[in-house]
């Protein structure tokens, strides 16, 4: 069952018959959208025509500009969920709705805007009930990617916590404020005579003006109670007060003149945040709602008409304050049952979420339950979690605890608090409840249905938090078990985690099918924004593997679903297709990734890959030498990590430990070292190969450095003992990596063995590690893996070039560690001249035994001169050494 978008919300209040035309505001907003400015804010507290001056203002749009689409959304406490509130962003702009996290929904959003041949105009009215913080970050994303086409308008009780001081900096804020908004007294005088038809004199309206300071919502009641006292200038002469007084004062004095019927009716539905004649006769238990409204909204009474049918209706949010104050002091418990009423007439028309929220205001619990139950697969779909988690918190255990279908959820929420423990007991007491004769009181249906393979799912997620891998595989093996043929979503569910328990066991090469079928379940189940985001671990895993061109293949379907999908999911894989760019010594490239999608707070992508971002640019200032500022990054990365949802196999700390080794900094390494209990003498397991191939690097370091850096006798015996030890681990870690078939590790590996032995002045020995490297690294276009490792690897790849190995590759990668290739003028002086006339023979069509006749000397002869040649020029054939010599001008 959908959950209906309440059109209401969007709807532009109308002008009313009678209202006192402000233009001098009008000019002040008008002129700053035509300025271009990007946002205008009209800030002020309740009671100051915030909402009338915009719909004036939105009136006159329309009639000059029929084609601006014009956006509009009423605010409420329930737009605290990101997705419910992007969802009424989208329906106020007449777009299709989109599901997903906020900053790919918000990248779609702009997207559409861009597109549009029209100019857009966004209004968030009431904006300070707004005090989720991923509702505000994501409207932060959107300012930071405004389109030029979008206005966005904000009306607020206070100033949102939004960046309003760099806006006006940059004179894109257009603002309206108390001071601004407050009536003038010949306003005053048009509303107090003309508009509510007193005939006050100049002195009574200057009076009632100052005593108001111009506060328009003090004017309307007053005016209301003036109608029915015969001494006007007593009323005034005894008026006087705060805002909250005049509030409190005027509407007791409005309420008591109101006749009983009406009286009794405004008390009666104070409570509703939206007033239809029907909901209206369900409260009263009478039939006259309709003949009501009309009076109220006849009369002035602070009643804002939400459609142009006149079939819905608000109070004025004043007056609905003190209507239910009121309310609650004259029969608490009538208000209870007015909140029932008022649930249930919303379950039958079908709007479980008011429903819900009616019968949870009421204290009305188990009703409030079995409605959430009933809610929760549209819930869980459209992705509206913190709505649903809010829901959750409310409900006392006392009524959830024969409710195994949202105990299983509740649990849940405790799990993404960090409660391991709590959540796994309370999955115990679920299954408990679901095994015992005493039975539950949960609706049958599809999600009661599937819960045991729910439940194993989460088992097998806290498992992967707590790093028991065992557990982990044994939890979605059962989920697997429990999943009939049909349920993709178990399925995918269960063989993902199954297959991310196959990667944290180092077993790459059975994770990788596994995790390809289960995205492609949760893709035929339509779930295609976890089949998107989980392309981010496929990946890591293919990473792992040594496959990058696998990886930027699936990054690429993935991006071309994304687009399919319509949903801005592509967000998520920019870190990951940046990092392919670096390895490529692709820096620009690399850094483009990132910068078109910087990470706001409401973030890019799922939660848990938040944190990529920051690696991902840490990465790029790295390589650009920028040290410091990569450090800074993984701190903040750190402070995004969340854990539990993937295996931690390259855990932050161990990264920000080769920065540190890269600096010299090699006490805070050991420091790191002993605080994660690494040692060059621990078992090798894959959870923690990259702590020990770090460890390698840091002792590799301290061997060319002399141990700790400080001069002493045995510094040749340090260096001596770190460079062998870190041979020693290397090569254990290497036989592990090799039958785990991590392809990727072992070519880090052998980069890294290669090192070691060269800093132990075993120059030959490197050579073999290093053409193995070179050999499984070039078909796939690594770079940065041996351009990294900087000076050292810059005289083993010149060692490698004299020897001819991989030459094409090597010569690569010497440009682009920035090692000058010989010179014209210096291979020339390289080659003696008989060499020379060789090599130009060699770009002829003559065979070997003829090039020997040509030069009366044997093949033998021809063969060592050869060599030499190829030797110099750093290839290893012929053709290479035509292309070569012909590149470097000797042909």
């Amino acid at each position: 069952m959908a959950t209906p978008v309440l059109s209401t919300k969007f709807f532009v209040p109308p002008q009313r018959a009678h209202f006192v035309a402000r233009s001098r505001l009008l000019d002040r907003l008008t002129e700053g959208r035509a300025r271009h400015r990007k946002v205008t804010l009209i800030s002020a507290p309740a009671g100051f025509g915030k909402t009338t001056i915009l719909s004036e203002w939105i009136a006159d749009i329309a009639s000059k500009e029929p084609d601006t689409r014009i956006g509009w959304v009423s605010l409420d406490e329930g737009d605290n969920d990101p997705a419910r509130f992007l969802d009424y962003v989208f329906a106020a702009l007449k777009y299709p709705p989109r599901d997903g996290a906020p900053e790919p929904v918000i990248a779609e959003l702009i997207n559409l805007v861009e597109r549009d041949s029209a100019p857009a105009l966004l209004i968030l009215d009431d904006f300070q009930v707004i005090d989720s913080v991923a509702v505000r970050e994501a409207v932060v994303s959107l300012l930071a990617h405004q389109p030029a086409k979008l206005h966005l308008v904000i009306a607020s009780r206070s100033d949102p916590p939004l960046p309003l001081g760099r806006l006006r900096a940059a004179g894109d804020l257009t603002e309206l404020r108390a001071a601004e908004l407050r009536f003038t007294p010949e306003e005053s005088r048009t509303f107090l005579n003309e508009v509510m038809g007193l005939e006050l004199s100049a002195g009574d309206i200057a009076a009632l003006e100052s005593r108001t300071e111009g506060w328009i919502a003090g004017l309307q009641l007053a005016a209301l109670s003036m109608r029915e006292h015969e001494d006007v200038a007593g009323f005034i002469e005894a008026f006087t007060g705060s805002n909250r007084f005049v509030v409190d004062y005027l509407a007791e004095e409005v309420l008591q003149r109101q006749p009983d019927a009406l009286r009794s009716f405004l008390l009666q539905t104070a409570f509703l945040d939206r007033l239809t004649a029907s909901l209206c006769d369900a409260l009263t238990g009478r039939t006259d709602g309709h003949e009501m409204l009309d009076a109220l909204e006849r009369d002035n009474l602070f009643l804002v008409p939400l459609d142009e049918q006149r079939q819905w209706y608000r109070y004025h949010n004043l007056f609905a304050d003190v209507l239910r104050a009121r309310s609650r002091r004259e029969d608490r418990d009538r208000v209870a049952e007015l909140h029932r009423l008022a649930s249930m007439w919303h379950e039958q028309h079908e709007l479980l979420e008011p429903a819900i929220s009616y019968a949870l205001a009421g204290k009305h619990f188990e009703r409030a339950a079995h409605l959430i139950e009933r809610s929760l697969p549209e819930m869980r779909r459209r992705r509206h979690d913190m709505t649903l988690l809010a829901w959750l918190k409310l409900l006392p255990d006392d009524t959830t605890r024969r409710l195994p279908v949202l105990r299983t959820f509740s649990a849940w929420s405790m799990f993404i608090a960090g409660d391991l423990d709590g959540a796994d007991r309370r999955f115990g007491e679920i299954e408990e409840s679901l095994r015992s004769a005493d039975g539950h009181d949960s609706l049958a249906g599809e999600e009661l249905s599937k819960l045991p393979v729910t439940i194993a799912a989460y088992r097998a997620a806290i498992a992967q938090a707590r790093g028991d891998i065992h557990a982990t595989e044994v939890h979605a093996r059962r989920a697997l078990e429990l999943s009939p043929a049909d349920d993709h979503l178990g399925r995918g569910a269960g063989g993902g985690l199954l297959a991310l328990a196959l990667w944290a066991q180092g077993d790459v090469g059975a994770a990788v099918p596994a995790f390809r079928d289960a995205m492609s379940s949760l893709e035929v189940a339509g779930h295609l924004t976890d089949a998107i985001s989980g392309t981010v671990f496929m990946a890591d895993m293919l990473a792992v593997q040594g496959r990058r061109l696998a990886a930027r293949e699936a990054f690429e379907r993935a991006t071309v679903l994304a687009a399919t999908a319509g949903d801005g999911w592509a967000v998520d894989l920019h870190p990951g297709m940046s990092e392919l760019a670096r390895e490529e010594d692709d820096l620009d490239g690399a850094l483009a990734r990132l910068t078109a999608e910087p990470p706001s707070g409401a973030h890019a992508g799922v939660p848990e890959n938040r944190y990529r971002w920051f690696v991902a640019m840490s990465r790029v200032r790295e390589a650009q030498e920028h040290l410091d500022e990569a450090a800074e990054l993984l701190d903040e990365a750190e402070r995004f990590y969340l854990r539990g949802f993937f295996p931690d196999t390259r855990p932050i700390s161990a990264m920000r430990a080769r920065i540190w080794i890269k600096q010299g900094r090699f006490a805070d390494a050991v420091a790191w070292a002993a605080e994660r209990s690494v040692s060059a003498d621990d078992d090798v397991e894959y959870l923690h190969e990259f702590e020990h191939v770090t460890l390698a690097r840091l002792l590799i370091a301290r061997s060319r450095s002399g141990g700790d850096g400080r001069d002493a006798p045995d510094a040749t015996d340090v260096r001596a003992t770190d460079a062998t030890g870190a041979t020693r681990l290397l090569d254990r870690l290497l036989g592990a990596a090799e039958a785990g078939g991590r392809g990727g590790s072992v070519n880090e590996i052998l980069v890294l063995q290669s090192l070691a032995l060269h800093a132990q002045g075993r120059l030959l020995d490197a050579m073999a590690p290093l053409r193995r490297a070179l050999m499984l690294a070039e078909p796939e276009g690594y770079l940065r893996l041996f351009t990294d490792e900087g000076a050292p690897m810059a005289a083993l790849l010149d060692e490698a070039g004299r020897r001819a190995i991989m030459p094409d590759y090597v010569r690569r990668l010497r440009r682009a560690l920035g090692i000058a290739t010989p010179t014209v003028d210096a291979l020339v002086e390289a080659l003696s001249d008989r060499e020379v006339t060789v090599l130009r023979l060699l770009a002829t069509e003559l065979t070997g035994p003829q090039i020997a006749g040509e030069l009366y000397i044997s093949v033998n002869t021809l063969r060592t001169h050869t060599k030499h040649i190829f030797d110099k020029l750093g290839v290893s054939g012929r053709p290479a050494a035509v292309r070569r010599a012909q590149e470097q001008g000797l042909l």
